[in-house]
């Protein structure tokens, strides 16, 4: 008998199976011919992601790329744009050795910069998908503007400067427009989101505290992201502010921005609507139109600070003293009252007819309080404590202050002296809660998540949810703002479930319940009809016979039912049996932990009661 000889690819033949379409991230290298810092930045660039094959055929310590995604970066243009950076980064190397510093100096000037317009055009061909990505985009420029410049971390201040003005107009933006939807504060940071075209938008802005760059965290990787994001959010602002009939970029000025604490820093240029210029600048203005007459030939540069000191002229001149957030009604509305949907409208007038005034020991830690959420987004109007505030603490129209401790001096008897968490929590709810449990000095009622939903089947819900879902429907005309339940909607379950007193698998084992009472309920009358006939226990005796006979059939059915899943199941492909499996096994989870939180609220309330 002839042993078969095993066979052997040929040197040089086609290969086949997960060797031909995967390579290995150093194979990668080898192709493109770069380093692997340089690769890194054209993936995070290009948007290309490691792949999983099945087979894993050089090992599973090994990241591989898809043959189709490595081809994509060989013809990306920006990969010969870095070769000449890097030939370029030679001759200035070259010129310092010479000490020639003058040509260095010129060389680094004319270094070629790599533009990601394309690349963006590329990655995102609808603007409803750029929207859909900024979730991460907001939340890395938020960090690089609460950042400090470092040169040892490679961050620049300009980088800085960039991300605190790209930050600003998208917040101007959301809160012109009305945008904003929920927050909630956290120990990273405070969590935003928006809707807008229809998209639902969250990102993260660290809190205004003094901010240290690790050296656990890789800058260098952040810093290739921030490449791509900056130039995306400057497109996506281009075309928010274009949509609403405003130009762009708006102009932040820095004496407006120092003069009114960055709270109304941005604005548009004054020639953006007709009526938006004055026919009548105040005496600043005047001089400086008589200085630029007078001089015959002024620089470029003493020309443009003669506009812009003409600009703030005519800015400040729209600013009365007596009016807060004049500054701000320079930006046209955004969309007319026709147009607004119901959402929008409930912000807008949240806080109408409210004045807030911000007491000065959380100013800096919650400036985004007053300048994204008060009183542009949902119609407040908010002052503080300082140089460029609408009106003083003594104000008697004021209905609020917001304090965070509890050492106020002199307090008005005219005002609600409240914690911030009432605003947050007021903005979840859409409704202006009762301050009583916000008061200063007291310890305020949990704040909880905006992006937790309560309303799934045996999730757990807290007691302060409960209340909000009531004073929500007290607020719509819904429900009947009784303090209890009467007697008569305790009977029948699907009213509690209405007025959402109970969650669903409560409602549901009390509906068993009540049919039960009635079964046996009309079992005992029918009994006792029977025994009033004269019936003999013979046929009482068949009529039970026939009731177990119809438990039997019924426990047959409930058999035949499980047996039918279990068929459906086995009909099922492996693919479809193993997700459903796991979303068995994630429900059980959640189902689990629904009722490990309220087996510990039960102690809690029963600890509550002994003491």
């Amino acid at each position: 008998m002839v042993k078969a000889v095993k066979h052997y690819r040929p040197p040089g033949k086609k290969k086949e199976g997960n060797a031909a379409k995967f390579v290995t991230r150093s194979q990668a290298l080898k192709q493109l011919q770069i380093n692997l810092p340089l690769f890194r930045k054209l993936c995070i660039l290009k948007g290309v992601t490691p792949r999983e094959p099945k087979k894993k055929f050089k090992g599973t310590h090994q990241t591989y790329y898809h043959v189709k995604d490595v081809a994509f970066l060989h013809h990306e243009p920006l990969l010969e744009i870095h070769r000449e950076i890097r030939v370029h980064e030679r001759k200035i190397k070259k010129a310092e050795a010479k000490k020639n510093l003058e040509r260095a100096k010129r060389l680094r000037e004319k270094t070629p910069k790599p533009k990601i317009d394309r690349i963006i055009r590329q990655r995102y061909p609808r603007f409803v998908d750029a929207l859909g990505e900024l979730d991460d985009c907001l939340s890395m420029v938020h960090l690089f503007a609460a950042l400090p410049a470092a040169e040892s971390k490679k961050i620049d201040i300009e980088c800085v400067h960039k991300c605190r003005r790209l930050a600003h107009e998208w917040q101007a933006f959301i809160s012109r427009t009305h945008k904003l939807r929920k927050a909630f504060v956290s120990v990273k940071g405070i969590y935003y989101q928006a809707e807008v075209e229809g998209q639902k938008i969250t990102w993260l802005t660290p809190h205004s505290l003094q901010q240290v760059v690790s050296d656990d965290v890789d800058v260098i990787t952040m810093l290739n992201f921030l490449q791509l994001y900056e130039p995306l959010l400057g497109f996506v602002n281009f075309r928010l502010y274009h949509s609403i009939n405003l130009k762009y970029p708006p102009i932040l000025d820095p004496r407006l921005e120092a003069l009114a604490a960055d709270l109304y820093a941005l604005s548009r240029y004054a020639n953006a609507n007709v009526n938006a210029v004055p026919s009548v600048v105040n005496s600043e203005a005047s001089q400086v139109a008589e200085s630029e007459q007078g001089d015959a030939k002024p620089k470029r540069d003493d020309i443009e600070h003669e506009k812009s000191e003409l600009r703030l002229a005519q800015l400040q001149h729209q600013l009365p003293t007596n009016e807060p957030g004049a500054l701000m009604q320079l930006v046209e509305e955004a969309a007319s009252e026709e147009e607004v949907d119901q959402d929008t409208r409930e912000c807008k007038n949240l806080f109408k007819d409210l004045k807030f005034f911000l007491s000065r020991e959380f100013f800096l830690r919650l400036y985004l309080l007053r300048k994204l959420i008060l009183q542009p987004s949902f119609g407040g109007i908010v002052s503080w404590e300082g140089e460029g505030a609408p009106f003083q603490e003594s104000d008697q129209s004021i209905t609020h202050q917001i304090v965070d401790r509890d050492s106020q001096g002199h307090k008005f008897l005219s005002r609600e002296y409240v914690q911030p968490q009432w605003v947050f929590d007021s903005v979840n709810a859409r409704i202006i809660l009762p301050t009583v449990d916000y008061m200063v000095g007291r310890i305020p009622p949990p704040h909880l998540s905006p992006f937790i939903d309560y309303e799934e089947e045996g999730a757990y819900i807290p007691d302060y949810a409960k209340t909000i879902k009531q004073l929500q429907a007290a607020a719509r005309k819904e429900v009947l703002p009784l303090p209890g339940v009467g007697k008569e909607d305790l009977e029948d379950p699907q009213n509690i479930l209405v007025e959402g007193i109970m969650d669903r698998a409560e409602a549901n084992q009390a509906a068993q319940r009540k049919q039960k009472m009635m079964m046996l309920e009309q079992q005992y009358h029918n009994d006792l009809k029977k025994e009033l006939q004269g019936v003999t226990y013979g046929k009482m005796d068949s009529n039970v016979d026939k009731q177990t006979s119809t438990g039997e059939e019924s426990t047959d059915n409930a058999q035949q039912k499980d047996d039918a899943d279990d068929m459906g199941t086995l009909m099922m492909s492996r693919k479809k049996r193993k997700l459903l499996e796991a979303m068995k096994i994630s429900n059980e989870r959640k189902q689990a932990k629904n009722d490990l939180i309220k087996q510990r609220k039960k102690k809690i309330d029963e600890a509550h009661k002994k003491n």
